[in-house]
């Protein structure tokens, strides 16, 4: 009897959404209600007609509303940006100018690069290390419908593997950050291959694959890094374009603005190190590229 009366009321709830609030507040009405899905005729009440399944305007108004709500929840300015589909034809990626090393084309090294080459308005969101380990960043932006790539390194992520796998299993992607996080030019060829593949042992055991994407700590890296890193099956060694923090930003380029394609570096970090939280930190983020009218994309569907 119970059930009957929650459905009853859901229903007038509906009901009342729908007259007053045009397609959006419908839209959102038949998801708050469940009735929007393919088992609606079953779950709607007794002698009411079932309630149709959205259609794509619908759909798209619904979830632009909960996005709307989403924002106001988490201090945003605004909705973030709805990224494009990923490219039907991935672009070509090469290593940036003056970050080539010898023999990076004809020996076919992994290229370190700042920017992806798109005409579309979107950046990259990465996130260093895996120190800080705040489960409200990891509902702000599954609740924000943002990507991000995360580049673990073992010593810290050890403690806690439980949490990245969450971050995988809500669509994310991790990638290699090394084992131990050192300044790789400062080893020899073989101590860098043993901080890169012993890395890409970690990832496959505990998250279930082994990344083609490596990011050299603090961006360093020389010849052997790259030859080591193609050994370990490592295809692309990113670095970045941009860098924000819980209380500013900090640009490689002269004119500090962002670019289409930008690569965007943050990191695992909270109180003990910043002023703020990395919800603080994403919040300074997103209000910026959604402000300049950039939305964020995953960077390996452009890979």
């Amino acid at each position: 009897m119970r059930a009957v009366v929650q459905n009853d009321k859901i229903w007038t709830r509906f009901r009342r959404l729908a007259l007053g609030g045009g397609a959006a507040a419908l839209a959102t009405a038949a998801l708050l209600s469940g009735c929007a899905g393919p088992d609606s005729a079953r779950s709607a009440p007794a002698g009411r007609k079932p309630v149709q399944a959205l259609g794509p305007e619908a759909r798209q108004a619904a979830e632009h509303a909960r996005l709307v709500a989403a924002a106001r929840r988490w201090g945003l300015d605004q909705a973030p940006l709805t990224p494009p589909p990923p490219p039907a034809r991935k672009p070509r990626i090469t290593a940036r100018d003056g970050f080539e090393v010898d023999h990076q084309e004809d020996w076919g090294l992994p290229p370190v690069f700042t920017t992806v080459p798109t005409d579309r308005k979107v950046v990259f969101l990465t996130i260093d290390d895996g120190a800080e380990k705040d489960p409200r960043f990891l509902a702000m932006m599954r609740d924000l419908n943002v990507p991000y790539t995360a580049f673990l390194s073992n010593y810290l992520v050890k403690d806690d593997y439980a949490y990245f796998r969450r971050m995988r299993d809500y669509g994310n992607t991790l990638d290699n950050h090394t084992l131990h996080h050192p300044y790789l030019p400062g080893l020899s060829y073989e101590e860098q291959r043993d901080e890169i593949c012993g890395m890409q042992d970690i990832m496959k055991k505990q998250f279930g694959r082994a990344p083609t994407v490596m990011r050299p700590p603090y961006g360093n890296y020389n010849q052997d890094t790259l030859v080591a890193a193609k050994s370990c099956g490592i295809k692309y060694a990113p670095i970045w374009n941009e860098e924000v923090f819980v209380d500013h930003w900090e640009y490689r380029e002269d004119d500090q603005r962002l670019r289409r394609g930008d690569i965007v570096l943050t990191h695992f970090r909270g109180r003990d190190d910043w002023n703020g939280t990395m919800v603080d930190d994403m919040r300074r983020f997103l209000n910026k590229v959604t402000r300049e009218g950039y939305a964020v994309a995953r960077l390996e569907d452009y890979l």
